[in-house]
């Protein structure tokens, strides 16, 4: 939405005070650049903690948003500073801030402060109070976020900042401070408030505003996202035959460049994007930060380690179906999923390790301070999870997921030779991804077996509420959750099963390959069977399962003949051995979840 600039020598004093007070209060002094300013910020960035202040001039914050783009590169800073001293020069300092009021984004796709004065107040910038100025200057700083349509405490937050620092500059008395009440909005309805129509559009719009800055004309911008590999994530949802369950797919590259994103099973019936929005917990894909610090202590995958019950503390962690095989390596351990031998390494090495594998593969949010999180019980987002195995796939971390090209910052040498990511430990990586290509080869992710190598982690929450597979193969990294949004129990839902077949089917589809047919059966020559052929095999197929046959004459009562006591030996269950154990690892189903966590 753009309207008509302004003109600042016609606002009210209390409307240019808001923004000169809030963004450059030596705004009619400097030469287009603060040295103060800069100082001043630099100060509190380092000794505060309640937020980061910028020390550019609002002259520099125009030279930046008329000119350039909003990459944080030494060389666009300097071509800022430049540009600001050359507007300096030519413009006036009240043609300066008609530009800026008439540029600046205000959030919710509003550009320029009549526009904005109009949207959020419908009325005209000449007529705004000084209530309703200090709310829309305060937007400026973060207006993706500060948006008082959607964040309307953190606007208001951010207005009683904006009249602080009028007092402290002097631009009014605290006694009209203090009569200043919160903002009420009149928003005005347009088109323009409509979804955008698609989970990555409304996810890579706030980055697209933020790299353009507040130029109030149409730009065309290029997105990361591949035809494709959406369409393919698209045919996947809907092949996969949901009910009320809702699903999320999120695939990148294992740079992070964005190629698909599905946020819910309908974006008309609910655009809330449970890729990157929701928070739920990661079930055994978290054991993956476990693995990392237990190679990093020395481990490697044929150390021994021990899959028995355990207790620690008043928490009794069991593996799923309470299948327990003792003495095994680590590799069979992440490959049956066992909670016990998670749990064990997590108290061994301390919860400090485990969270700093996590927080140096790029997962941000709060993390437990006690062995359960090694059972993936502390939330996470899709995208920073898949994003976290990307990073193994890159081979560095932390892995940053961008929907927009990144051109202008891979061109910025000086930024790279002053830090960039972490290369893994080589020996830790190829044991990482060792023990992700076990999953898939021999354990709980042979559902998403493909005809390339393929690396990956099933996971599956307490009563099935969420269920998920993240893997990658090919040059994509692909992470897809199921569960629904009450978080109430999905029976059945593991993430060995349909998360892994629904990214089989994505990755067969987004990387073009031919899964190769099930090997041919060998028919008999000829098909000369005899009813002797017939009831012979059925006399031995009950002779083989044990059933006990007998000739009843008719209207006899069998059970008066002397039925088996109840009792009695019975065959041995399909998924058990003879003696009653439980199989060996390598005799994992494609849906089977055993050894998943529950």
């Amino acid at each position: 939405m753009i309207a008509e600039p302004v003109d600042a020598t016609k606002l009210p004093a209390h409307v240019r005070n808001a923004f000169v007070g809030i963004e450059d209060r030596r705004f009619y002094s400097h030469w287009g650049v603060d040295p103060r300013g800069i100082l001043r910020a630099f100060v509190h960035n380092v000794t505060q903690s309640g937020g980061s202040q910028g020390g550019s001039t609002i002259t520099q914050q125009l030279a930046k948003n008329a000119f350039l783009n909003s990459q944080r590169t030494f060389g666009r800073k300097a071509q800022e500073v430049l540009i600001a001293f050359w507007l300096e020069a030519w413009l006036s300092k009240d043609e300066i801030l008609s530009r800026y009021l008439s540029n600046v984004y205000f959030g919710d796709n509003v550009y320029g402060l009549r526009a904005a004065a109009r949207h959020y107040f419908s009325t005209e910038p000449e007529d705004l109070t000084l209530s309703q100025a200090t709310l829309l200057a305060g937007l400026v700083q973060a207006p993706s976020r500060l948006a008082p349509t959607g964040n309307l405490k953190g606007a208001r937050e951010r207005q009683k900042l904006v009249i602080g620092a009028m007092v402290d500059a002097g631009l009014i008395t605290k006694g009209r401070a203090a009569a200043i009440r919160p903002a009420v909005l009149n928003v005005t309805r347009s088109r323009d408030d409509l979804p955008n129509g698609t989970y990555f559009a409304d996810w890579v719009l706030p980055q697209a505003r933020d790299r353009a800055g507040g130029v109030g004309t149409e730009q065309t911008v290029q997105t990361t996202l591949e035809l494709a590999a959406q369409q393919a994530a698209e045919r996947a949802v809907r092949g996969a035959g949901l009910k009320k369950s809702q699903i999320a797919i999120v695939a990148m590259h294992p740079d992070g460049r964005v190629i698909a994103m599905v946020g819910g099973k309908s974006y008309g019936e609910s655009p809330f994007n449970r890729a990157t929005q929701a928070r739920r917990q990661p079930g055994s894909t978290f054991k993956l930060f476990v693995y990392l610090a237990a190679l990093r202590s020395g481990m490697d995958p044929d150390t021994i380690v021990d899959d028995s019950p355990v207790q620690i503390g008043d928490w009794k962690p069991e593996n799923s179906h309470g299948s327990y095989a003792g003495r095994i390596t680590l590799r069979q351990a992440f490959a049956k999923s066992s909670n016990v031998v998670a749990a064990r390494l997590t108290q061994k090495l301390g919860v400090r390790e485990v969270t700093r594998a996590a927080r140096d593969l790029g997962i941000s949010t709060p993390i437990g301070d006690d062995a359960s999180i090694a059972l993936g019980t502390s939330t996470v987002s899709l995208l920073e999870l898949t994003a976290a195995y990307a990073a193994v796939a890159n081979g560095a971390y932390p892995v940053r997921p961008q929907g927009l090209s990144d051109d202008e910052a891979a061109s910025d040498w000086l930024a790279k030779r002053l830090g960039g990511p972490t290369r893994f430990n080589g020996r830790q990586l190829d044991d990482l991804r060792s023990l992700l290509g076990t999953v898939v080869e021999d354990g709980t992710g042979r559902g998403a077996a493909l005809p390339i190598p393929t690396y990956g982690k099933t996971g599956t929450t307490q009563d099935n509420r969420d269920a998920l597979f993240i893997g990658y193969a090919g040059g994509i990294v692909c992470g897809v959750w199921l569960g629904n949004d009450d978080n109430s129990p999905n029976p059945g839902l593991s993430g060995s099963g349909l998360p892994a077949r629904v990214w089989r089917d994505f990755m067969t589809r987004a990387l073009d390959l031919r899964i190769p047919p099930p090997e041919p059966t060998t028919e008999p020559d000829g098909n000369d069977v005899t009813l002797g052929d017939v009831l012979n095999g059925v006399g031995d197929f009950i002779q083989g399962t044990g059933i006990e046959t007998q000739v009843v004459p008719q209207g006899v009562d069998p059970d008066a003949q002397g039925e088996p006591p109840i009792d009695a030996p019975r065959p041995p269950r399909r998924d058990r051995g003879p003696d009653g154990s439980p199989p060996p690892p390598d005799r994992f189903r494609p849906d089977d979840r055993r050894g998943e966590e529950r």
